[in-house]
């Protein structure tokens, strides 16, 4: 029987009890997650796997493209190059895409990476819901639409790869009130849809203003990890970044004044938007505060130059490839290397 199918035999009724709390939520206290002694300080690098589409216009459930899945394989072979090890997030059109599938699969089978899932409910079957930004956030869906939506996909990364999916991203990073039992039911034992110190209630989204960056436990069972995407507060009042943001955010510019003159920094480990020697910093920070894992991250059209507004050019894609260069050189110089879901998965399970 698919997963799917077990799912709406046993998981998917009226009125069920939550057997796992909102993952909106911020952590009880004594969540935190506890690694192996050997597992030291490791880095993830995942790779939002999508499709194409204009980022300043409306959601569509047509009109996007796959044209920079032809650049992957340099980018796989430029990972292999520095010993990371991607794991590709990937959603409904990639999984879909017979040139995308073959790329991304021949390194799964070399084991040289990994294949998750990343829900972008609007390209997404069954059609069901209205296309509109709230939405665009899967955890905002009906409990059975969300459940459908992403059987469907996980069932379809399962079949075309060979492989079990483990680790999940919500496209926006849009968690909702009964993700978490829904990961769980999949045997999904990895999530990675927290931003840590970003709010997107604004456009309908999730708050993660108040989450933590360190990994914690979803549920008191300890079977699903929240491993956060990694952002970090650099700056001489970075111990009160949390509460400075908030107030910040509602001032106009008051965020960049803060930055400029050296005071406060939020500091997202991508390549997107972000320098190098800004990643660096922000290492700095999560390495001295002890961070078992940096997780890094970046969206696949970015590989090519005119599909985000991070690579407009190949100038840009030129300057990625260079961004991830210097960062995981200063990464080996501090002894820091890359792992794996199943390396994190096996080193937590205490």
């Amino acid at each position: 029987m698919h997963l799917q199918q077990a799912y709406n035999a046993h998981e998917v009724r009226e009125n069920e009890t939550m057997v796992t709390g909102s993952m909106l939520d911020a952590p009880a206290a004594g969540s935190a997650a506890a690694f192996t002694t050997g597992f030291g300080q490791r880095v993830l690098l995942t790779v939002d796997t999508e499709e194409e589409f204009d980022w300043d216009g409306p959601f569509r459930r047509d009109g996007h493209g796959l044209g920079h899945v032809a650049a992957i394989p340099r980018f796989q072979s430029f990972c292999e190059g520095l010993g990371a090890h991607p794991v590709y997030l990937v959603d409904w059109p990639i999984v879909n895409d017979p040139a995308a599938v073959e790329i991304i699969g021949d390194a799964v089978r070399r084991g040289a990476a990994e294949v998750g899932v990343q829900l972008h409910p609007w390209v997404n079957p069954p059609f069901d819901e209205v296309v509109c930004a709230r939405n665009s956030f899967a955890g905002n869906l009906p409990r059975d639409l969300e459940a459908a939506k992403f059987m469907a996909l996980r069932d379809a990364i399962e079949a075309a790869f060979g492989s079990v999916p483990l680790i999940y991203r919500a496209g926006r990073y849009g968690l909702g009130a009964h993700t978490a039992d829904l990961l769980k039911t999949a045997g999904i034992r990895i999530d990675t849809s927290v931003r840590t110190l970003f709010d997107y209630s604004a456009q309908g989204g999730p708050d993660y203003s108040h989450h933590p960056l360190a990994p914690y436990w979803v549920d008191d069972a300890h079977q699903l990890l929240e491993l956060p995407v990694t952002s970090v507060h650099w700056g001489v009042l970075r111990e009160l970044g949390r509460p400075l943001q908030q107030l910040g955010e509602r001032i106009p510019r008051a965020m960049g004044m803060l930055s400029r003159l050296n005071l406060l920094e939020r500091i997202a480990l991508t390549p997107e938007g972000v320098s190098a020697e800004e990643a660096i910093r922000g290492i700095d920070i999560a390495l001295d505060s002890g961070l078992p894992v940096l997780v890094l991250s970046f969206h696949s059209p970015t590989l090519a130059p005119g599909h985000t507004p991070y690579a407009k050019t190949e100038a840009e894609v030129e300057a990625l490839y260079h961004w991830f260069a210097t960062v995981y050189a200063d990464l080996a110089r501090r002894g820091v290397h890359s792992t794996t879901v199943s390396e994190i998965i096996a080193a937590s399970a205490m």
